[in-house]
């Protein structure tokens, strides 16, 4: 009797958007396409996430704020060195991604999710060290002391890089670490054209011990989801290094006009960012806020 063998259909990945822990389809059930960068051949479906969704991960990121704002440094340093050791562990499965995602060789985009993972390392390195070079003790005439220190801002949304060598992946971890090393949480728009590394890389956050709200990623369309950032009471501060319309309601411009209205801190984005290069303590500094406080001598 001979064998028969029959051929097996491939089981392509679902990918969900990750907010509050979970991995909840789009609120309107919608999807869209995502091709190869290079042939143009079909990838993967991902959520459509909409201004619905983009609420709900606010609202995750608000209850998450006061617990980890509240850890220690050295706990949110382990936590941050742990997602680097679940990438490190799937480094071939988002060095394919990469690859299709920007379109370059599988041998740049190895090196490229290697250098994502030392970027987690590094600014696990900085969180019990920010509070060093951000705080201080101030001289002032009288017997007080008088006591300067860094403290999140809250809820930042992250409009996540679109461009430069390596911005699916690397560029994005160079955006959401520094957030929440510095104990603040993020909701994030992801690249509309390459969100595959980062749907996958809320799997990795999910079992790094990293509580449930802290990193929310929402794939979309950027213009549906950073004005629902831009305008939301609950958000604290705004990363626009992904913007690129110049003009429209996902500009800039226009994303700032609706972050005066409830007095958000902005940081602009920069065509000049360089994600293989190292970074330096800009982005650490961008979402800290100072408390400054008066203690008498002697008591």
């Amino acid at each position: 009797m001979s064998e028969t063998t029959t051929p097996r259909l491939d089981v392509h990945k679902t990918y969900k958007l990750f907010v509050g822990g979970k991995f909840p389809r789009s609120e309107s059930g919608r999807v869209y396409e995502v091709t190869d960068r290079k042939t143009g051949d079909w990838l993967a479906n991902v959520p459509q996430g909409t201004r619905k969704d983009t609420r709900d991960a606010v609202a995750a990121a608000r209850k998450a704020v006061g617990g980890w704002s509240g850890a220690t440094a050295y706990n949110r340093g382990q936590i941050l060195y742990r997602a680097a050791e679940m990438l490190q562990g799937r480094r071939e499965q988002f060095a394919a991604e990469v690859a299709l995602s920007e379109g370059v060789s599988t041998k740049k985009a190895a090196a490229l999710v290697e250098a994502a993972v030392d970027r987690w390392v590094w600014y696990a390195g900085w969180t019990d060290k920010v509070a060093q070079i951000a705080g201080s003790a101030n001289p002032v005439a009288g017997p007080y002391f008088n006591l300067s220190t860094p403290e999140p801002t809250g809820v930042v949304g992250v409009v996540a890089p679109t461009r430069g060598n390596g911005f699916s992946l690397l560029g994005l971890v160079s955006a959401i670490a520094p957030v929440i090393a510095t104990g603040n949480t993020a909701v994030v728009a992801l690249a509309p054209d390459a969100p595959l590394p980062g749907l996958s890389l809320g799997e990795v956050l999910a079992t790094s011990d990293l509580p449930g709200g802290v990193v929310n990623l929402v794939s979309g369309r950027t213009e549906d989801i950073a004005p629902t950032l831009a305008s939301h009471q609950d958000v604290n501060a705004l990363d626009l290094t992904g913007v690129n319309s110049p003009e429209g309601p996902g500009s800039a411009r226009a994303l700032e006009t609706l972050a005066a209205d409830t007095l958000k801190r902005v940081r602009r984005p920069d065509v000049t960012d360089d994600w293989t290069a190292a970074q330096g303590t800009d982005r650490l500094l961008a979402f800290l806020e100072t408390k400054t406080v008066w203690h008498p001598m002697g008591i």
